[in-house]
């Protein structure tokens, strides 16, 4: 074989030999390159995956740091106390307040009671008066004496009346067993049956309570 010839073999052997390993060469890098953009992806998932692991962390530390801003703080021994005598303090004030306002309601029934039984004691006394003072003859009203015992009989029941003492108003009142003791019964055409026709004993009040019934007689 001539040397041109064999030479020129030689020549196109190594051209394809050279364009083989450049495109060997070709497929390896862009082998490699595909693993570096799929290592690249994947590195970015893992990262966005740990991204939203971590948000997802945060938000969690975020809620249980609020939900812990409306726990109450475990008390310690020292405030338990202070709460304990607070209590106790308030629950001494209110038992004292209830104290008091029980001892001012039994004061004032116990003074009712006393200022009763003393009108009781004194009502006798105003029946006499009003007694004497009826039976005085018309030519002696105008007696010095007879003036003087009218002026004090008035001023008694102007004290009465000021202290809370009321005489029980009955004649022409339908009777009332609440404020009228009946002790007969009569016939009168001009009043309605069951009314107080006649007053035979003043009754009296002291505030709301009845002191002395008042004595009368009811029509039939």
């Amino acid at each position: 074989m001539p040397e041109d010839i064999k030479k020129e073999t030689i020549d196109n052997e190594t051209a394809e030999n050279k364009a083989e390993e450049i495109e060997i060469e070709g497929a390896d890098e862009e082998s490699t390159q595909t693993a570096e953009e799929t290592k690249d992806a994947k590195d970015t998932d893992v990262n966005e995956t740990e991204s939203d692991d971590d948000a997802l962390a945060d938000a969690e530390a975020k809620a249980d740091e609020k939900k812990g801003l409306f726990k109450k703080k475990k008390k310690d021994k020292k405030d338990e106390q202070i709460e304990e005598l607070n209590d106790r303090l308030k629950r001494q004030m209110a038992e004292f307040e209830n104290f008091r306002k029980r001892s001012e309601k039994e004061k004032s029934q116990m003074f009712d009671m006393g200022a009763k039984t003393i009108v009781e004691k004194i009502l006798p006394v105003i029946d006499n008066f009003e007694r004497g003072l009826a039976a005085v003859p018309d030519d002696k009203k105008d007696d010095p004496f007879i003036t003087g015992m009218d002026k004090v009989y008035k001023q008694m029941l102007t004290e009465l009346d000021a202290a809370g003492v009321k005489p029980i108003e009955c004649v022409g009142q339908e009777f009332d067993p609440d404020f009228h003791n009946a002790v007969m019964q009569v016939e009168n055409d001009e009043l309605e049956s069951g009314t107080v026709a006649q007053e035979l004993q003043k009754g009296y009040m002291y505030k709301d309570s009845v002191v002395r019934h008042s004595m009368v007689s009811v029509v039939q």
